[in-house]
């Protein structure tokens, strides 16, 4: 089958507030596909439709060729989903709560599939804990060791390394990258910009609309020209400053400034000028390559 995931003008509302807009996408087999935006997207309302536990206001799903909502039972023991929340059982152990799993989905032979789970998620020697005494990055781990112990043919992961630590976020990402050899599809959502680098394609979502379906580099091709960032003194009123003076686009990231710009060496020498002025002085400025970021904050204010 060329695709594991479609979806035709899905569209979800609760009361006044329109979760999503006539969203459409495809998923190849044995993929990442990521859905990225920020809180509010709607990218967890998609997730849950994919996953059976949520209908659609209008729209067509399917997931492997079956309809999500005609043909929930068919499609049950081939996906995997890891919500927001760690909802395993926390006075549990490591190994019982996989084996409980197992146990769940009619597996067996389960052990020596645990053993190699446990040590492809760095878990083994913590099969013994608790897993109410796991740190935040362990729990995402556990929970994924126990949805692939059935071997899903689909993951879903709704923000999965959301309020994880740094380290535990990278280890996360190399263990996601390992999938493919299990010929497994991801699809995971983020609200986090550098992880849907990643991916193989995104769908960029707010406020419930789709405003890019492409790989990393084609969206972020979509910005025209260069951009320059700086860092100086006082950069809240640099970024006012800057934007009354100019019509490029600017954009705050903590404590840089990005502004798209056509030449360099031009744009350079106004910047300077308009911050001088005001007595900001620059510690650092430099073109950079465009970030996602960059490309999904354009998306919003073009189609704002």
């Amino acid at each position: 089958m060329e695709y594991a995931v479609n979806i035709e003008g899905i569209s979800k509302s609760f009361g006044d507030t329109t979760a999503l807009e006539n969203i459409s996408f495809k998923v190849r087999e044995n993929t990442i596909f990521g859905i990225a935006g920020p809180d509010g997207a709607g990218k967890s309302t998609l997730i849950r439709i994919l996953c059976g536990l949520l209908a659609p206001d209008s729209g067509k799903a399917e997931i492997l060729g079956f309809d999500v909502i005609k043909n929930t039972v068919k499609i049950k023991n081939n996906i995997g989903y890891l919500s927001q929340k760690f909802s395993l059982y926390t006075d549990l152990t490591v190994d019982e709560n996989i084996e409980f799993l197992a146990d769940i989905h009619g597996v067996r032979e389960f052990k020596n599939r645990r053993d190699e789970l446990l040590s492809f998620t760095r878990l083994t020697d913590f099969r013994k804990f608790q897993a109410g005494k796991l740190s935040g990055g362990m729990k995402q781990k556990l929970a994924l060791a126990c949805t692939l112990i059935y071997k899903p043919k689909i993951i879903f992961l709704d923000e999965p390394t959301t309020g994880v630590d740094p380290v535990s976020r990278r280890e996360f990402w190399i263990i996601l990258s390992n999938l493919f050899k299990e010929k497994i599809t991801v699809i995971i959502s983020t609200p986090y910009m550098d992880e849907a680098e990643r991916f193989n394609r995104i769908a960029l979502l707010d406020n419930g609309r789709m405003l890019a379906l492409d790989t990393p580099a084609e969206i972020k091709s979509m910005l025209k020209g260069i951009i320059i960032e700086i860092v100086c003194s006082d950069v809240r009123k640099a970024y006012r400053l800057l934007k009354e003076n100019l019509k490029n686009e600017i954009q705050l990231f903590g404590d840089r400034i990005n502004i798209s710009a056509e030449n360099f060496s031009e744009e350079v020498n106004i910047i300077r000028s308009i911050l001088d002025s005001c007595n900001i002085k620059i510690s650092d400025i430099r073109q950079i390559p465009p970030s996602l970021e960059n490309a999904f904050i354009h998306l919003i204010e073009k189609n704002g």
